[in-house]
């Protein structure tokens, strides 16, 4: 015999079979990075006459080079621009270790059997999707080797190790960008490669316009925004006085959506900037006095 309260627990065993077996589990779509074209216009104002020049160069098969700060906006004008070209975009966030086998390709052992496999920049040249190198002196400087006939009137990629010549579709457009605020001489560019593009400057916009971004970004009410605006520019007057930068847009985004997930400002300010831009104790504590004294 069973007791009542093993009953009970066998029909809660068998709801729960009956529960998890009706679930059907979400399978994530995937999608070629060549064939992912972005459907909803991203976010972005305009600083300046970027969106025209980029447009044009594109027309004209000209690659393009983005200078400045972090967390401008750099990378979200790419998207902007792939979404209002209707082209993939393919980003590749450049690193110390990373190689020109990384952008072009490889062989690779698959199924017992020797394989190559495109790079991200095969694959947006042979597709005509956007690629978008983003901080491109971080890589190693053969990457730059690479690159270099992509970026001229050849517009070929050359993969040595298959022997072969890639002809850029059509739409291919290369795109390249890097701070120059913080590189040191080995990791600027050449004047090889910086003669190669036409180069589009950003900086943080109008305090007025940078207000309005992080209203529209996050909700966060004006008067509250401009006083994250003010506090940006106390932090970026520090450039150079213990600070390599100062507060970016995208960090002053970050701080507005906790304060409209109810965090104090005062926390908010710490945890999403002061924290973010040093580990200096003592800059930390400079940081959270400016943000003490506006909120």
């Amino acid at each position: 015999m069973t007791s009542s309260g093993d009953a009970a627990a066998g029909k809660l065993c068998d709801n729960a079979v009956q529960y998890t077996s009706s679930v059907t589990p979400m399978q994530a779509q995937v999608i070629k990075p060549e064939e992912h074209f972005i459907t909803e216009e991203p976010y972005y104002e305009s600083i300046g006459d970027e969106i025209a020049v980029f447009s044009a160069a594109y027309r004209q098969k000209l690659p393009v080079l983005l200078k400045g700060p972090t967390g401008c906006g750099k990378t979200r004008f790419m998207e902007h621009m792939a979404w209002r070209l209707h082209r993939p975009l393919i980003t590749v966030s450049c690193h110390d270790d990373l190689t020109a086998s990384d952008l072009v390709g490889r062989f690779l052992v698959k199924g017992g059997e020797t394989v190559w496999i495109d790079g991200p920049l095969a694959r947006s040249v042979r597709s005509g999707s956007i690629c978008y190198l983003d901080e491109i002196v971080e890589a190693r400087k053969d990457t730059m080797v690479v690159i270099h006939p992509l970026a001229d009137d050849r517009r070929v990629l050359p993969i040595e190790k298959l022997g072969e010549l890639i002809e850029a579709n059509e739409d291919f457009c290369l795109a390249i960008s890097y701070n120059p605020g913080y590189q040191s001489v080995l990791k600027d560019l050449k004047q090889s490669t910086r003669q190669r593009f036409i180069a589009l400057e950003f900086n943080y916009p109008a305090p007025d316009l940078e207000a309005t971004i992080i209203l529209k970004e996050t909700g966060l009410p004006r008067e509250m925004a401009s006083k994250l605006v003010k506090f940006a520019s106390m932090t970026r007057n520090l450039k150079g006085s213990g600070l390599d930068e100062g507060a970016s847009t995208r960090l002053l985004v970050h701080a507005a959506k906790l304060i409209t997930a109810d965090i104090a400002p005062v926390t908010a300010c710490h945890t999403a900037i002061a924290a973010a831009l040093t580990d200096d104790a003592e800059m930390i504590a400079a940081i959270n006095e400016l943000s003490g004294s506006l909120f």
